[in-house]
This record gives structure tokens, sequence and C-alpha cells, in this order.
């Protein structure tokens, strides 16, 4: 299994008034995480959306533990949870400098053609994507 690591400072416009990172910025963070981990498996996003494909969320999931604050550093975990095929749901770890989790959860995406929102399967539409998602998928 596969697992990418992406280190963010927080940025002071990430936080509210009691340097607390908001919520929403987690999200964001997933998706760099999930970007870095697309590229590390030897793909690009943007190449699959020049062929008229898209892969958007249609679940996202976290849990928040403790709050990163502004001036710190946090690692950002993220992985293949599951893949069958069709939906890949990546998982996600956010940890402080200090070790302490800050937040975990997972995100699900299905690939669909960019122009109608059909769906499409990776195993027959993306065939390198799928061999490497199957052999990096964590239920491996």
């Amino acid at each position: 299994m596969k697992i990418a690591e992406t280190k963010i400072d927080v940025r002071y416009a990430e936080t509210d008034q009691m340097g607390v990172v908001h919520h929403s910025n987690y999200i964001v963070w997933c998706e760099l995480g999930r970007t870095k981990l697309i590229k590390e498996l030897g793909f690009d996003y943007s190449e699959l959306e020049a062929a008229g494909i898209v892969s958007p969320v249609i679940n996202i999931d976290l849990d928040y533990k403790f709050p990163a604050r502004f001036g710190e550093s946090v690692t950002i975990s993220t992985w293949v949870d599951t893949y069958d095929g069709l939906r890949v749901v990546y998982g996600y770890k956010i940890i402080n400098q200090n070790g302490q989790i800050c937040a975990h959860g997972s995100s699900s995406h299905v690939c669909v053609k960019k122009d109608s929102f059909r769906p499409v399967s990776i195993k027959k539409q993306l065939p390198e994507w799928h061999e490497v998602y199957e052999k990096n998928k964590k239920s491996n």
C-alpha cells in the first residue's frame, strides 16, 4: 500500500480568531494529499481531465480530533483505502508536528465523462489506473 505524505505549514488565513484551523480547510488539505498520491502513483489528474474525464467527490467523511493551529506544521497521509474498478475511496490522516491526530477520514470518488457526467468504468476505460490502484489499495 502506497502512502503519500504532504507537509503543510498552517497559514494565518486558514484559521479563525482563536488561531484554530477552520474545519473547511481540512478538506482542502485532503485534496492536496490526494493530488500528491495520484502523482506518486505515476499519474497526472490534469491529463485525466484533458481526456474528458473528471473524478468528483461523492462523499467525504472527516472526524476532527484535535485542533491544528496557526504556526504549526501538519502532515497529511493519504492512501487508496478501497477500490472496486468503479469507485475509489481515499483515506486520510492529518497529524500535527507533535504527533497528535488532528483529523482522519475518507473521501469517495467516481470517474465521469466531463461533458455528460455519465459514469466511467476505471477498470475498462483507464486500465493503467486500474492496475496501479488494484496493486496499491489498502485491502491488498
